[in-house]
Formats: structure tokens, sequence, C-alpha cells
């Protein structure tokens, strides 16, 4: 025997007893020894000689006790055997038939499972589609409030190129910054309703997976033990495998295998659940954010609407003031002229009441007399000219009442022209492009 070297760590320690070798083992061998018998030193150990008439009934009847003892034996053997193959039979039976009986019990339940998975993922599929359209109409819904942003911008945006005096932040102004402010929050709201709906259809879609999963792996196991129940004494698909007798460490129990296929259908319930009550906030999210903008753009329209009556009301008015002062600054020119003809006329009286006095002033000596004549001469020069700063001072007058006249004219005017101005812009470019604003329904998002 071949000695085998082992590495060692350290020096072994030394033996306390000596080896040595073993002493011989001494063999006593029998000698047929006796009377009537052979023996000598070459034969020690061998028979050579005959055997005795007593030793050869004594080996017949070892033979016939051999064969009688050995017949024996076998018919207890042959009987123990029959007894234990029947009831290794019957014991095999009852277990195939327990197992038998077993497999379809597993069978039953797997199917119960596989069932319940099977539903529950065709009411998660089905939950899905329904929050995949939901989402759908979030997303139309956020694009149809881009249209009415836009039009509220562009309706600030044409209001500011009204022009003064009009240019007032009047209620419509206000309704309007209420709508723009409105659809913002609108927008974010949807943005972040539409990312919870995102999440939600993730999650339905990794639970209807765990359930599909967990379905597929009773499938499979549902196939194996039907094809496992199938099989007999009789089946030619069976044969031996040794090490199947064994338990997999990795092996679950009935208890931790029905806990599990529970907290799938459990979790995928809650989630399931949890995607409906979104789906029904969503569906109330659109119906009030559809009303609500509804509502504020007929408070604009109302706005829109009684801004331009006053504007219609205000024009005419300025209208009418500029009717009748268009007939004053004619009266008022007529007038001017009058005076001044009134003025022409006091020139010639003037010129000829001077023109006496001029001569008169050259009477010669005693004959410059302050006569009634030369008074009444002087007074008439008086009054006609103070008749003359009169006229004058009420031309001056009526100049400048024309003058102002004129001034209101045109203020009226360049006022009725921004009137019209303001008009145009509140309702043939506001009203107008408002009535482009979306419908009920697709601002809920089904159009």
């Amino acid at each position: 025997m071949a000695q085998t070297d082992v590495l060692l760590t350290k020096e072994p320690a030394p033996q306390s007893i000596q080896a040595c070798e073993l002493p011989h083992k001494e063999y006593d061998v029998a000698c047929n020894t006796g009377a009537y018998t052979s023996s000598g030193l070459a034969t020690a150990g061998f028979r050579t000689a005959k055997y005795l008439m007593d030793e050869w009934f004594q080996n017949c009847y070892a033979r016939y006790h051999q064969a009688f003892a050995d017949r024996d034996n076998s018919e207890r053997q042959r009987h123990e055997s029959r007894q234990l193959a029947a009831e290794t039979e019957a014991l095999a039976q009852r277990t195939q038939q327990d197992s038998t009986r077993k497999v379809g019990e597993r069978l039953e339940d797997m199917h119960c499972w596989k069932s319940e998975l099977q539903r529950e993922i065709d009411e998660l599929s089905a939950e899905t589609e329904l929050m995949r359209a939901q989402k759908r109409r979030l997303e139309r819904a956020l694009d149809a409030t881009a249209v009415p942003f836009s039009i509220a911008t562009d309706n600030l945006q044409c209001r500011e190129r009204r022009q003064h005096p009009d240019l007032v932040r009047d209620y419509v102004e206000v309704e309007l910054l209420k709508e723009t402010e409105l659809i913002r929050n609108i927008q974010e709201l949807l943005k972040r309703t539409i990312s919870q709906a995102v999440g939600q259809i993730r999650l339905n879609w990794e639970y209807k997976e765990t359930c599909e999963m967990d379905w597929s792996n009773k499938v499979e196991a549902y196939n194996i033990d039907e094809t496992c129940s199938r099989y007999n004494n009789e089946s030619t698909q069976v044969q031996f495998y040794p090490h199947s007798g064994k338990f997999e460490e990795s092996a679950s129990t009935p208890e931790t295998w029905a806990k599990f296929t529970q907290d799938n259908l459990l979790r995928a319930e809650r989630e399931r659940l949890a995607s409906v009550n979104l789906r029904k906030l969503i569906d109330c999210i659109l119906r009030d954010t559809a009303e609500d903008l509804r509502l504020q753009c007929d408070a604009v329209n109302m706005a829109f609407s009684r801004r331009c009556e006053e504007l219609d009301d205000a024009r005419h008015k300025l209208q009418y003031h500029l009717q009748k002062t268009l007939r004053e600054i004619t009266d008022q020119e007529h007038q001017v002229a009058a005076l001044k003809q009134a003025i022409k006329d006091k020139e010639a009286p003037l010129r000829v009441a001077q023109t006496r006095l001029y001569q008169r002033s050259h009477r010669p000596n005693v004959e410059l007399c302050r006569d009634a004549a030369q008074f009444r001469l002087l007074s008439e020069v008086e009054e006609l000219t103070m008749s003359l700063n009169s006229l004058k001072e009420k031309l001056q007058d009526a100049e400048q009442a024309l003058r102002n006249l004129e001034d209101t004219r045109m203020s009226l005017e360049k006022d009725i022209a921004v009137k019209t101005n303001s008009l145009f812009i509140d309702r043939q470019k506001c009203m107008a492009h408002r009535s482009r604003y979306p419908s009920v329904l697709q601002l809920a998002g089904y159009q």
C-alpha cells in the first residue's frame, strides 16, 4: 500500500509508544487420529483415508436434515414472499390511489386558483384599457385647452391696441385675466392627472404581469400534474428516477403556495380598485374643468356684450352731441358773420360823424361854437364808438366760442373714432374670435 503524502503545517508530535512488529498467530490443524484412522506427518491437515460408516450415515443424515431445513426455510420464505408481495401490492395500490387522489385534489386547487388568476387578469386588462381611454381623454382635453388659452391671450393683446381714453382696465380685462389664470391651473391639473394615470397604468401592467406569471406557472404545473394523474402501471412513458424522491430545498409549502397567490390577487385587486377610483376622479375632473371653462367663457362673453353696449351708447351720445355741436358751429358762424356785418355797417355812420366833426372844427373864430349840433355829433361819435367796441367784443367772444366749438367737434370726432375702434376690437376681433371656443364635449375630452 503506497504511503500517501500529507501536507503538514507543523512538525508532528513525537509518539509515546515505540512502533514494533505484531506477533505471529499460531493455527491448530486437526489431525485424523484415533482408532481406524490414518495419520502421519506427511498427511497432517489432509484427509486421505476412507470415511467410516458412522461418518457416512452422519453425513447422510446431515444432508437430509440440511435439505429439510432448506425446504422448510424456502417454503417459509416463499410464503413470506407471497404475503409480502401481496401486502406490498395492496400497499402500492393504496399508495398509488391515494397519490392519484391527492394529485386530483391538487389539480382542483390549482384550477380554482388558476381561474381566480384568469379572472383577475381579465379584469385588470379591461381596467387598464379603460384607464388608457381615460388617459386619452385627458390628453384630448389638455390639447383642447390650448384653443381657449390662445383666444384669451389674443383678446388681451388685441385690447392693448385700444386708444386713449378707452385703454382702461375694465371688467372685460379682469374676466379675461381670470380666464387665462383658470386655463393655466386646469392645464397644470390635467398634466398632473395624466402623470397619475400613466403611473396607475404602469402599476396595473406590472401586477397583471405578476398574475400572468403566476397563472403561467400554475398552467404548467397543472399540465404536469394532469399528466401525472394519467400515469398508471401500464403507462409506457414511466421510468426510474432514483433521485426524484428528495424534496427540493427551494420547494414551497401548501401554506406559502396559497399565500403567494392570495397576495398576488390581493395586490392586483387593490391596484384595480385604485384604478377604478382614479377613473372616477378623472371623470369628475374633466366634467368640472369643462363646466368651469364654459362658465368663465360665458362670463367673458357677457362682459364683452355689456362693454359693447356701453361703447355703443357712448358713441351714440357722442354722435348726438357732435350733431348739435355742428349745428351750433353753423349758427355761431352765421352769428360771427352777422357781427362782422354789423361792425361794418357801423363804420359808415362813424365816418360821417367824425367827418362832420372834423369839418366843423375848421369853423373860423367865434363860429367855432359848442352848439347843440356839436354836442350831438360828439355824442353820436361816442355812441358809435361804444357800439363798435361792444360789437367787436362780442365778435371776439363769438369767435372764441366758435373756436371752442371747433375744438369740441374735433374732440368729439376723435372720441367717436376711439369708440368705433374699441367697438371694432371688442366686437369684430375679440367676440368673433371667441365664436371658435371649444364645446363642452371637446373640453371634456370626448372629441
